[in-house]
Parts: structure tokens; C-alpha cells; sequence
């Protein structure tokens, strides 16, 4: 498997792939590189609708550039557990974080969220997102108060005290439930406007079919997410009972 830098003919080769509707994978094969490599790659690049090679290209150009500065000596990746190849964490990582941005979260948020996803505990300080994302306290406080508002996280006090950062399986289940409240609360807009531009005028129309539209998608998103979490919760006891009868 080649190693290195993606040249500027694989870069072709890839915007060829995703015009022809080729799946990341299949991509990947026919360059004979790892699937995390191409979708970091496109993702990075303005995703799989706006990826273009040429831009591509110099925009990796550019990026080496800068990183052509000597890195701080007392950078050190975190110690890995379990016997964890720590380059290939990090490398998840970054593909991790690529993906994220692509669903539309800001780069900070999504390196703050593939950090805590890949922790085994589930949480970390602020202390310890600085230290391993090297970056300041405000950002990692800006990060921490929009994933709460979306509700991706949330905040609790450890033994010492000290303010840690949690992400578990309720988690979800809080942000898919934010998400539909959203979603109705569009609905609910667009249902006034109903009446404010006039029952049967097309806008009014257009604005009924997108109400009916998100009413059904939030009442979808809020079903779905109650009868997951009823699932795997029941799953989890499951495993909890046969691992004591053990």
C-alpha cells in the first residue's frame, strides 16, 4: 500500500470516482490507499457534491507550508491504552473529526467530539481537552457550550471536584430529542405564516407542505428515538445479567 501524500493524479482519480457515484471504498481500492484516507480527502475538500481536485491539490499544498514550522517540543500524543497503535488513534481521530465537520459541525466542536468519543472514560476536564488538542480554554469553552446547546454533551463534578465533559449513550438520545423539538418548532413557524400570507395563496401553500412536512419528521425523529433508546437499554441489562450469572 503506497504511503505519503495523495498526488495530483489521485486527486483526479477521486473527483472521477465521486462523479461516477462511487462509493469511499471502492475509491480507495483503485487507488490501493485505506478508506479513512479518501474520506478525510473529500471531506476535507468541500465533501463529496463540491470536492475538485485542482483546489484540493493546492489547498494540501498550502497546508504543508504552514506546517513546515517546527512543532513544540513538549507536544506528545496521549498515552494509549490496551495496547492501542497511537498513530492509528490518532489517525481515526482525524478521520472521526472530518466526518463530523461534514454533518455540519465547526471544526472545534468536532475535534472536541472525536476526542471525548475515542476516551474509553467518556469524559475529560477542560484541563485535559487543552492538553490534547492543543488549543486555548476559550476555545475549548466555546466548543463545550455549543455542543451543549445542541445537546452532545453535558457537564458533571468528578470526585476532586473538578468539571468534567460527558458523552454516553443518553447523550444521544438528548440531542436526537433537541433535534426534534427543532424540527416542530419549524413547523410551528411555518404554520403561522399560513395565515399571515393568506390560506390558499402559494406561499401559504408552500409554507403548509413544509409544515406538514417537518411535523412528520419530528414526530418520526422523536418515535424513533424513544423506541432505540427502549432497545438498547433493555440490551444493556441483558449484558449486565448474563455477565453476573457468569
Amino acid at each position: 500500500m503506497p504511503g505519503g501524500r495523495l498526488t495530483q493524479q489521485e486527486r483526479q482519480q477521486i473527483a472521477l470516482g465521486l462523479a461516477d457515484g462511487l462509493a469511499y471504498a471502492e475509491i480507495a481500492r483503485r487507488l490501493d490507499r485505506p478508506t479513512s484516507t479518501v474520506t478525510r480527502e473529500v471531506m476535507r475538500n468541500g465533501g463529496p457534491t463540491a470536492y475538485r481536485s485542482d483546489l484540493a491539490h493546492r489547498a494540501t499544498e498550502r497546508r504543508a507550508h504552514r506546517r513546515k514550522q517546527p512543532a513544540p517540543r513538549n507536544v506528545q500524543a496521549p498515552p494509549q491504552a490496551d495496547g492501542r497503535d497511537a498513530e492509528a488513534v490518532r489517525e481515526y481521530e482525524e478521520t472521526l473529526t472530518t466526518v463530523l465537520m461534514g454533518s455540519g459541525a465547526p471544526k472545534m466542536m468536532a475535534r472536541v467530539l472525536a476526542c471525548l468519543y475515542t476516551t474509553d472514560a467518556g469524559s475529560l476536564t477542560a484541563a485535559d481537552l487543552v492538553r490534547r488538542l492543543q488549543v486555548s480554554p476559550a476555545s475549548i469553552s466555546k466548543a463545550i457550550a455549543f455542543l451543549e446547546e445542541q445537546g452532545l454533551v453535558r457537564r458533571e463534578r468528578d470526585e476532586r471536584r473538578r468539571e468534567r465533559y460527558v458523552v454516553d449513550d443518553d447523550v444521544w438520545y438528548q440531542s436526537m430529542m433537541a433535534s426534534a423539538r427543532g424540527t416542530a418548532q419549524l413547523g410551528e413557524t411555518a404554520r403561522q405564516g399560513i395565515g399571515v400570507l393568506g390560506r390558499g395563496t402559494p406561499a401559504a401553500t408552500r409554507l403548509e407542505n413544509i409544515a406538514r412536512f417537518v411535523d412528520f419528521v419530528s414526530e418520526s425523529i422523536a418515535r424513533a428515538a424513544d423506541q432505540a433508546r427502549e432497545v438498547l437499554h433493555a440490551k444493556s441489562e441483558e449484558g449486565s445479567d448474563d455477565t453476573a450469572a457468569e
